[in-house]
């Protein structure tokens, strides 16, 4: 019976026409020869991204009947580990003359079935080398899937949409020569600014944005974390989880956090907060930026500060982080530089620079990240952080995002371009 229902979803599959998707800027791999991972937040376009290679792989003349597309979060076939072997005897009863070597299987959301890497192996050790698999909880963890698939898969990361991205949703045409498209670009910047990039809220009303977004963060809270990890106490890791978004771009001590629960006495742990902190970065809500020393193990052990996954969800979550224009741009140059692979840290020492980014073990780039610079004091302010970066990692130049200031400047020998963040962001 279980059978007769993989055999509907499949064919199913096969005889709808693939739904017209905009497109993402993620490169997925057709013949990498490892399983392609999908991971990130949940309701980050995981999903979409598997159904645009889909139909990418049919222009390059694959048929649609070699593909198989399983959505685990379908409620129909509530899988066991063991039942998994039903959707290769269900494929081949429906096209026995297919050669299944040359088949392409999307196992979307399968962390739903415990114990599915072994058959994700098998499928690969056996059958083929075309595999693409998406999660997004603590079960679907890039250190655990590189152990369980034991080296045979690569990991993308997926995270809400770029700006870039945001404006191919709204039909924006990037033209920054044109002054009609820079206005269109500026205006739907400031939207993007505080409403976020997950995609299907891009078109949303903000009373139900924030009502969807609330309820994204209830979902992380008490599946991706509570129930995954039983965790007890649900109201203190929501406060927790608060405390931390509220610290979002400052340095987060957990040890104060902990010194505030045990003076109003609450009994935890301190190693049980480092855990939570753990938890978060796990399922993508939210990331550590480590501050920069040449050793590794000081870097780890040292001062952090801490950026969500959307602003949207941030404002959604907390006492309207939009009030600080300088802070939410921070939090989009952060993510930006995560969305591109950059390795990342923030120095500070007599001055701060809020971004260095490390390539082939050296610092190459600085970046300071302002909403204005009219203000004479905080223009001093921001050129002495990254005048003294750059002089610490002997870098002749470095770069002040701004919310829409444009010029460049040499300071103490050192060229400065201040670049607006549209531009930063479309013209990288």
């Amino acid at each position: 019976m279980k059978k007769d229902i993989v055999k509907t979803i499949i064919r199913d599959f096969h005889l709808n026409p693939l739904p017209e998707l905009v497109e993402r800027d993620v490169t997925i791999p057709s013949a990498s020869g490892k399983i392609i991972s999908l991971i990130g937040v949940r309701r980050g376009g995981k999903t979409s991204l598997l159904l645009n290679h889909a139909r990418q792989l049919i222009k390059e003349n694959i048929k649609q009947s070699q593909i198989v597309y399983i959505n685990f979060e379908d409620e129909r076939l509530d899988a066991k580990a063991d039942e998994l072997d039903l959707i290769l005897q269900a494929y081949r009863e429906l096209y026995p003359d297919l050669d299944t070597g040359q088949s392409f299987f999307f196992f979307d959301e399968i962390q739903n079935v415990t114990g599915w890497e072994k058959f994700v192996r098998r499928i690969y050790d056996s059958v083929t080398k075309n595999i693409y698999i998406t999660g997004s909880n603590s079960r679907f963890l890039s250190k655990e899937i590189a152990t369980s698939l034991r080296g045979r898969t690569l990991p993308i990361e997926v995270f809400p949409l770029s700006f870039r991205e945001y404006l191919r949703f709204h039909n924006i045409t990037i033209d920054l020569a044109s002054s009609r498209s820079i206005a269109a670009i500026q205006n739907h910047f400031l939207r993007y600014l505080n409403c976020g990039g997950f995609p299907e809220l891009v078109h949303s009303k903000d009373s139900i944005r924030d009502a969807v977004l609330q309820e994204y963060f209830n979902v992380m809270l008490y599946r991706d974390m509570i129930e995954r990890y039983n965790i007890s106490n649900a109201a203190l890791l929501k406060y927790f989880l608060k405390r931390l978004l509220a610290s979002a771009t400052k340095s987060i001590s957990v040890n104060a956090i902990y010194n505030d629960l045990k003076s109003s006495g609450v009994k935890i742990g301190k190693n049980q907060l480092y855990e939570y902190l753990d938890i978060c970065q796990n399922i993508y809500l939210a990331f550590s930026l480590s501050k920069y020393f040449y050793k590794p193990v000081v870097r780890e052990l040292g001062e952090r500060k801490i950026y969500a996954i959307d602003n949207g969800l941030l404002n959604a979550v907390t006492f309207r982080f939009t009030e600080d224009s300088g802070k939410s741009l921070e939090q989009l140059v952060f993510l930006e530089l995560r969305r591109r692979g950059k390795e990342i840290y923030f120095y500070k020492n007599r001055a701060e620079c809020d971004f260095v980014v490390k390539e082939k073990e050296k610092i190459k780039m600085a970046i300071q990240v302002a909403w204005a610079l009219d203000d004479e004091k905080t223009k001093k302010r921001e050129l002495r952080g990254i005048i003294e970066a750059c002089k610490t990692f002997h870098l002749h130049e470095g770069i002040i995002i701004t919310g829409d200031s444009a010029e460049e400047t040499t300071v103490e020998g050192i060229r400065i371009k201040i670049l607006p963040f549209s531009r930063w962001a479309l013209e990288s």
